[in-house]
């Protein structure tokens, strides 16, 4: 049934437009069990109500946003428990929410290709994480800070890896090149400043950029499983101290090949994703008696959904 009363002729007479509700309903006439609304702005929901509230499992569709919708579950009107966001720019969030917040563990995938999977904490990555460059097919895995590598992990290549620990986004400290010819470098990175672009009334930022100091290079051993050595003789009458021999001369010949100490920064590391503009969607409030204000957070049983959180665009694929 329709929350306008059936007597009015028309708009005017009737006053502001309040939406429509068909579904069930409590003792007390609250919106209650499984029921579909119409909001005042155009947006609907269709799904669980619990006393006036959206609570459960329910699809929330945004008439302004091109596509833009939340499949999942609600807990007094906010988005709470497991669900999916489509964005109106078709990039997409699958997983865990708290607070109307993207928290717990989820996946993010932007419209470039890009995405993230891993844990979150009031709507940014947080936690261990996977990020993937869909351009270069580089990834990060490792640690995140309020949205920002930070901590141990490893910056993957097609044919090698850096192993180590980020600070802000960059490589820090002690870490290693791992390659997949079959040697390692161990190093160093410090941040060398250098100055941004300045406009005329404002002085340079300084700017951190890593600079790779180079140290020892080591072949990587790969130890087999003691079980399968127990009895085993080397083949064809052939010794163990070749195979040594053999990888130490591999080594040797592959140093041409490494960063080395002075003004060499060392292989390309894939920067961290950098976050674009920010479009927000607006879910207006939904009431029984008075619609408030577009602006305005009411803590009332027949209290609406609140503006949408800010959302991220796709970071750029970079190098």
């Amino acid at each position: 049934m329709s929350d306008l009363g059936s007597d009015y002729e028309d708009e005017e007479a009737a006053g502001p437009y309040l939406g429509e509700y068909e579904g069930e309903r409590n003792e007390k006439e609250e919106r209650h069990g499984q029921g579909k609304a119409t909001l005042p702005n155009g947006d609907t929901y269709e799904g669980q109500y619990d006393s006036g509230k959206r609570h459960g499992q329910g699809t929330y569709r945004f008439k302004q946003g091109a596509g833009a919708r939340y499949i999942g579950e609600y807990a007094k009107n906010k988005k709470h428990g497991q669900g999916t966001f489509i964005y109106p720019d078709g990039s997409k969030y699958e997983g865990s929410w708290v607070d109307d917040q993207r928290c717990g563990f989820g996946k993010y995938s932007y419209i470039n290709g890009d995405y993230y999977e891993g844990e979150w904490q009031n709507h940014v990555r947080h936690g261990q994480g996977c990020y993937y460059w869909a351009e270069t097919g580089s990834k990060y895995v490792g640690t995140w800070k309020e949205g920002r590598m930070e901590g141990a992990g490893e910056m993957v290549h097609a044919n090698h890896k850096y192993v180590g620990s980020f600070k802000e986004n960059r490589p820090d400290s002690k870490g290693k090149y791992v390659f997949d010819i079959g040697c390692q470098q161990h190093g160093t990175y410090t941040g060398v400043e250098q100055a941004d672009e300045k406009n005329e009334d404002e002085e340079a930022a300084p700017n951190l950029i890593p600079k790779w100091k180079a140290g020892e290079i080591t072949e990587i051993k790969l130890e087999p499983d003691v079980d399968d050595l127990e009895g085993m003789a080397p083949p064809d009458g052939g010794s163990t101290e070749q195979d040594t021999e053999a990888a130490t001369a591999l080594t040797a010949d592959s140093k041409d090949s490494l960063p080395q100490d002075g003004t060499d920064s060392g292989p390309a590391v894939v920067k961290a994703p950098v976050e674009g503009n920010e479009e927000t969607v607006v879910e207006d409030s939904e009431e029984d008696e008075v619609a408030p204000a577009e602006d305005a957070v009411e803590e009332t049983a027949d209290q609406g959904e609140a503006a949408e959180p800010a959302e991220e665009q796709p970071p750029a694929a970079e190098e």
